[in-house]
């Protein structure tokens, strides 16, 4: 059945935000930056304190931004960031698993919606804590 086409070969990409020893992938913290193809806009925020007036910059409020914002809510409930006001890196697997959930809900009621950037974001994510926070409730 040769209909004169060139057969393709397909190319295999590794699509997931962390390496083996569970650390972001550098060329993935490139692409958080220029999330959707453009780079994610920061606006200076003065903020005041006892030596004055200082400049702090928050990134644009994005679907990409907001999805980040939540993955890194359940790597803390994984222990991977310290408390601020103890210092000490704690485990809350229920809560890492509360927060999942709810970047699962957005990724079902988000269907359709979003573009290809967007969806592979979202779904690589989910994928990388789902596999993360099973880890986490075996060894505990």
């Amino acid at each position: 059945m040769d209909d004169g086409k060139k057969e393709k070969g397909f190319v295999i990409k590794d699509k997931r935000i962390f390496d083996e020893s569970g650390e972001a992938r550098a060329e993935d913290l490139k692409k958080e930056e220029t999330a959707g193809g453009k780079k994610s806009e920061e606006k200076p925020v003065k903020e005041n304190d006892e030596a004055g007036t200082r400049e702090e910059y928050i990134p644009e409020v994005t679907f990409s931004n907001f999805v980040l914002s939540l993955s890194t809510t359940v790597m803390y409930h994984l222990g991977d960031f310290p408390d601020p006001a103890t210092n000490k890196a704690q485990k809350n697997l229920a809560a890492a698993k509360q927060t999942i959930d709810m970047l699962n809900m957005i990724k079902i009621k988000t269907a359709g919606n979003l573009d290809n950037d967007e969806k592979g974001l979202i779904e690589g994510i989910l994928y990388e804590l789902m596999i993360r926070y099973v880890k986490e409730k075996e060894a505990g």
